[in-house]
C-alpha cells in the first residue's frame, strides 16, 4: 500500500479538508486548517505532498517525524496544521484497512459515549438565559460561553460588572447541576483577567478558558494561582513541547490542544497523558469541522482523563450520517477509522477559494486594535 494522490478541498463556511488516495483503493481524511490562513496551510501541504507519494501511509509515526523535523524551522500554527489534517487522514486509512476504529488501535475505548458541551452565546443577560435554558432543555451537561468584552488593559468596575450580570443569568438558567465554562478568548490582560475571574468564582464555572493570551505562560500562571477556578488552555499551542511548559509550570488545570492545529491524534494522545501525569484534563478543542470533530471523538473515547467535547456542527450537509447528541452525549463510534462517510456530492456546493479572513476588532474610543 502506496500514497497515490493528496487533494485540498475548500469548504464553507471555513474549513478546509484533505483526501488521502492510496494505491490500493483506501481514502483517509483530515482536516488541515488555520482559520483565516486556509490557503496558506494548502499551500504547506503541497510543499510536504512529495515526501508522502509512494510511502506507506501506515508508518504514521515515521512519516510525522519526517513531515516535522524534515524542515529546518519546526513547529507554528501553519506547519502543525498541515501535518495535523494530513494525519488524522493517515489514521483514518489505517482503520479502514483493518476495519476498527481509531480508538481501537489507541488502545481501546475507556467510556460508552462521549460528553459533549455547548457553546451558547448572548450579548445581553436576556439572550445569555434563553440561549442556556435551550441547551439545557436539550440534554447537554455542559455549556460554554464566551465573554462578550473587547478590552483595554485595563478596564472600569462597569465593563466588568456587565459581563458578571450576563454570566449570572446563564448559571441562573441552568442552575447548579449544569456545567458552566467561560472563554475569556485572551482578550483579558493578566490583571484584568483576574479581576474578573475573583468576581466569577461565586458562580463556581468548571474552568475559565484562556484566560490570556497563551505566549507568555508565566503569565498564566499567575492567574492560576490567583484564582480557585481552573484554567483551561491550548487551543492556540502546538506540538507536546509547548504543553509541557503548560503542564509544568502549573498554568493549566485542563489541556485543550486541537487535533487540527497541535499536530493530530496521536500528537494529542501524548499531550493528553502528559497531562494525566500532571493531573490534569483533558477537554479538546474544536470550533471546526466534522472531520476533526470525528478525529476528536476517537481520540476522546481513548483517553482517561478527558473531560468534555466541543463542537460546532455533528456534520449535516456535510456527512452521509451525522453525529446525533443524545442527553448530551455521542454514543461510541463503531465505524472503521474515523468512524464517518463524506458526502462528497453534498460538499461539490460548499466549494469555495479558502479566502474566509479572520474579522479585525478595533476600540471604539480610540481605534486601537483589539484581541479577538
Amino acid at each position: 500500500m502506496k500514497i497515490s494522490r493528496i487533494e485540498i478541498m475548500h469548504v464553507l463556511p471555513r474549513w478546509t479538508f484533505v483526501k488521502i488516495s492510496t494505491d490500493d483503493g483506501y481514502v483517509g481524511y483530515g482536516e488541515p486548517i488555520v482559520e483565516g490562513r486556509s490557503r496558506t496551510v494548502e499551500m504547506a501541504v503541497k510543499e510536504l505532498e512529495p515526501h508522502l507519494l509512494g510511502q506507506d501511509p501506515g508508518r504514521i509515526e515515521h512519516l510525522w517525524q519526517a513531515m516535522y523535523r524534515g524542515t529546518f524551522y519546526r513547529g507554528g500554527p501553519v506547519l502543525t496544521s498541515a501535518i495535523s489534517g494530513i494525519e488524522q487522514a493517515l489514521w483514518d486509512i489505517l482503520g479502514k484497512r483493518l476495519n476498527v476504529p481509531v480508538y481501537q488501535l489507541l488502545g481501546g475505548a475507556v467510556r460508552d459515549r462521549i460528553r459533549m458541551y455547548r457553546g451558547i452565546g448572548g450579548a445581553t443577560p436576556e439572550e445569555a438565559y434563553a440561549n442556556a435554558l435551550e441547551a439545557v432543555r436539550a440534554g447537554f451537561t455542559m455549556v460554554k460561553t464566551g465573554v462578550e468584552l473587547k478590552t483595554h488593559v485595563m478596564e472600569p468596575p462597569a465593563v466588568i460588572r456587565r459581563e458578571v450580570e450576563r454570566l449570572e443569568a446563564i448559571r441562573s438558567a441552568i442552575g447548579d447541576g449544569v456545567d458552566l465554562a467561560v472563554d475569556f478568548h485572551g482578550r483579558l490582560g493578566p490583571a484584568l483577567a483576574i479581576r474578573l475571574a475573583k468576581e466569577l468564582e461565586r458562580l463556581h464555572p468548571i474552568f475559565i478558558e484562556e484566560p490570556c493570551l497563551p505566549e507568555n505562560v508565566d503569565a498564566m500562571a499567575a492567574i492560576a494561582r490567583a484564582t480557585s477556578i481552573p484554567v483551561a488552555a491550548g487551543e492556540r499551542l502546538f506540538t507536546k513541547w509547548s504543553f509541557r511548559q503548560l503542564l509544568e509550570k502549573q498554568a493549566a488545570a485542563i489541556v485543550q490542544p486541537d487535533l487540527a492545529h497541535c499536530g493530530g491524534i496521536l500528537e494529542g494522545k501524548k499531550i493528553a497523558a502528559m497531562a494525566e501525569a500532571h493531573y490534569a484534563g483533558f477537554a479538546p478543542h474544536n470550533p471546526l469541522g466534522p472531520i476533526n470533530l470525528a478525529a476528536s471523538l476517537q481520540l476522546s473515547a481513548n483517553v482517561p482523563n478527558f473531560v468534555a467535547q466541543e463542537h460546532a456542527t455533528l456534520g449535516e450537509g456535510y456527512l452521509k450520517r451525522p453525529f446525533v447528541v443524545e442527553n448530551g452525549y455521542i454514543k461510541l463510534p463503531q465505524g472503521p477509522g474515523l468512524g464517518i462517510e463524506l458526502d462528497e456530492e453534498a460538499l461539490a456546493e460548499k466549494r469555495y477559494a479558502g479566502d474566509w479572513d479572520t474579522p479585525r476588532w478595533f476600540h471604539d474610543d480610540d481605534g486601537s486594535v483589539a484581541d479577538w
